[in-house]
C-alpha cells in the first residue's frame, strides 16, 4: 500500500516541533512514533538489568532483551541468533572484529584489502591491525562514479588476501559496491569479509546468507532506531574462535584469582551492562520498516533522488559527486558550488533552516582520490517531500550571488 506524505509525517514527532528541512539522513534518521514508545514503555514497565536477576522484572527485561535479538536475526535473515551482537554502533562493530578476529588470525605478509571509499571507522581499525600484525593494506581503488572495476579486482587480489573490509554503500557517494563479486573472490583465496551496512541497512533488504559475508555491522540510528545500540552479525564458526573484546559483567561462567572462563556466544562479545531499551527500540524500528514495506522505500527514495537530481543539474554551478544515475544514490547527494566553500553552503542553507552536512563525510582517503577538498551532503529518506527538496534548490540557486559572484 503506498503511503501518503501526510502519513508518512504524521509517524514522525520531529516534524510535528520542527519547521526543519532534514537532509541529513545519512548521518542519521529521524524516529517514528512507535520507536520512541517503545523505549519508553521499556522504563515505564520493564526496567531492569537484564541477565542478573531471577525476579519475574528481571526475566520480562531479559526477554525483551533477547526477543529484540530475535527480530534482527530474522531481519538479517541469519542462521543462528548467537550470530547476532549487540553493540553501541556500527564503529564499535568493526573495532571488535579487528581487534578480536584481525588482531589474533592475520600475520605478517597478509594483506587488508579496503576500498578507498570507506567510512574512517571502517579504514582505521584496519590501520591498527596492519600495524600490530605487519600485515599489508591494499586499497580498492573506485572510478570518478564510484564503481570498482574488475581490472582494480584483478589487481587488489592475490595469494596473500586474507580479509577484506568494505562498504556495501558509500556514505558519500551513494553507490553500491560488487559485494557478491568481492565475496566470490574473497573466498576463493579462503579470505573473509567485512562489510559496513551502516548506509545501506535503512535503503534495502540485506540477507547475510545470500551475500555470504562473514561479517556485517550496522546502526540502528541510521534506520530509524535509537541512539547508542549498534550489531555486529558474524559467521558462528568465527565468533566461537574469538577472544572477549572487552572484559567482565555476564560474559563469563567463572572467575578465580587467576583467570576466568567465558560464557557462550551472543554473551561472551557483551560486557558490562547491556543496552536493552536500546536494543527494544531497535527492534520497533524493524517492524516499521516492515510495515512500510522495502519497495515503498525503494520507490519513494528513487523518486525524490531523481527529482532533485534534475533540478540540482539545471544549475550550471553544481556537480554532483558519483553515478549520473539516480538508482545509484541511496538518497545520497554529495555536491560541491563552484567557488563556495561547502561550510558556507551550509551555514546559507542552514539560515534557511534547511539541514545538510559538509565536509569530507568522514571519508579523507576518497576526497584525496577524487581530488576534491570537500562537499555538501543532502541525503534524502523516504519521509522526505518534494516540496522540501523544491525548497532546498530554490536557496541553492542564488546561493553564489550571496557569496559575491555576481548572478
Amino acid at each position: 500500500m503506498k503511503w501518503s506524505d501526510k502519513r508518512r509525517r504524521e509517524e514522525f514527532p520531529f516534524f510535528c516541533y520542527r519547521e526543519e528541512i532534514y537532509l541529513d539522513h545519512a548521518a542519521t534518521s529521524q524516529r517514528p512514533q512507535c520507536v520512541l514508545d517503545a523505549e519508553r514503555v521499556f522504563y515505564e514497565k520493564q526496567n531492569a538489568n537484564p541477565f542478573r536477576g531471577l525476579y519475574e522484572l528481571g526475566m520480562e527485561a531479559t526477554d525483551a532483551y533477547e526477543r529484540a535479538r530475535k527480530t534482527v536475526q530474522n531481519f538479517l535473515h541469519a542462521q543462528y541468533a548467537e550470530e547476532i551482537i549487540f553493540t553501541r554502533n556500527a564503529t564499535e562493530s568493526l573495532n571488535l572484529v579487528a581487534y578480536s578476529f584481525g588482531c589474533h588470525f592475520l600475520k605478517e605478509g597478509d594483506e587488508i584489502i579496503v576500498s578507498i571509499m570507506e567510512h574512517h571507522s571502517n579504514l582505521l581499525p584496519w590501520q591498527m591491525v596492519a600495524k600490530k600484525t605487519g600485515a599489508k593494506l591494499v586499497f580498492l581503488e573506485c572510478g570518478a562514479d564510484g564503481t570498482i572495476s574488475k581490472e582494480q579486482l584483478d589487481f587488489a587480489f592475490t595469494e596473500r588476501t586474507k580479509l577484506v573490509a568494505i562498504t556495501h554503500v558509500s556514505n558519500v557517494l551513494g553507490g553500491q559496491n560488487p559485494i557478491e563479486e568481492v565475496v566470490r573472490r574473497a573466498h576463493e583465496c579462503e579470505a573473509v569479509v567485512v562489510l559496513d551496512a551502516a548506509q545501506s541497512i535503512a535503503h534495502r533488504p540485506v540477507d547475510v546468507v545470500l551475500l555470504d559475508v562473514d561479517f556485517l555491522a550496522f546502526s540502528g540510528h541510521k534506520m530509524m532506531g535509537p541512539m547508542g545500540i549498534g550489531v555486529l552479525y558474524g559467521k558462528k564458526k568465527w565468533l566461537e574462535q574469538m577472544p572477549p573484546f572487552l572484559r567482565g559483567g555476564e560474559m563469563i561462567e567463572s572467575v578465580s584469582r587467576t583467570g576466568a572462563t567465558f560464557a557462550p556466544l551472543p554473551h561472551r562479545l557483551e560486557a558490562g551492562t547491556v543496552n536493552a531499551a536500546a536494543a527494544v527500540g531497535l527492534e520497533a524500528a524493524i517492524h516499521f520498516i516492515h510495515e512500510i514495506g522495502w519497495e515503498e522505500i525503494r520507490s519513494r527514495e528513487e523518486e525524490l533522488t531523481a527529482y532533485a537530481m534534475n533540478q540540482m543539474e539545471a544549475i550550471p554551478e553544481i556537480h554532483i559527486l558519483g553515478s549520473k544515475d539516480p538508482k545509484n544514490h541511496s538518497g545520497i547527494l554529495t555536491f560541491t558550488v563552484e567557488g563556495v566553500h561547502p561550510h558556507d553552503v551550509a551555514s546559507i542553507l542552514d539560515a534557511d533552516h534547511i539541514a545538510v552536512r559538509a565536509g569530507h563525510h568522514c571519508a579523507q582517503p576518497l576526497f584525496a582520490h577524487l581530488h576534491i577538498p570537500s562537499a555538501t551532503r543532502a541525503s534524502l529518506a523516504f519521509y522526505n517531500t518534494k516540496e522540501e527538496v523544491d525548497r532546498f534548490v530554490d536557496c541553492l540557486k542564488p546561493l553564489r550571488r550571496k557569496m559575491g559572484y555576481g548572478k
